[in-house]
């Protein structure tokens, strides 16, 4: 069995796209409409193939107040991974990603908060611990 779809809440879904593609770099997947919305995904062109980001639309109250929940608890909707975040936090903020804290220490990872526009908080993480260095 294997993850191939991860949904994540987005207020606006056009938005969305122009964020995750023309912001981060990920690229455009699916885009396929189903009634008022659309069945969007992106992929980031370093992560895993076939692993797709669902940009979901909120259509129904309840994922509007859970979304909002997260948000105002400044709790991150998703985690992304990168090898080297000092590089990537400048890549991010010249592209103007709105950061929350520059990166920091927390534990066994430097993090960095940043915000989608699309309402949510997303985590930019780099491992100090990777499998490859316990060998």
């Amino acid at each position: 069995m294997q993850i191939k779809f991860s949904p994540l809440l987005v207020q606006d879904q056009d938005e969305a796209l122009r964020f995750y593609t023309q912001q981060l770099g990920f690229e455009p997947c699916a885009d396929i409409p189903m009634g008022p919305y659309r069945f969007l995904t992106v992929r980031s062109p370093e992560g895993l193939a076939g692993v797709e980001l669902v940009l979901q639309p909120l259509g129904f109250e309840p994922a509007r107040v859970y979304q909002r929940a997260l948000y105002e608890a400044g709790m991150p909707a998703a985690a992304f991974t990168t090898a080297d975040i000092a590089a990537e936090y400048e890549r991010l903020r010249e592209r103007g990603v709105r950061f929350r804290e520059p990166p920091r220490p927390m534990g066994p990872i430097i993090g960095a908060l940043f915000e989608d526009g699309c309402g949510n908080l997303i985590h930019l993480v780099q491992p100090l611990v990777t499998p490859e260095s316990k060998t």
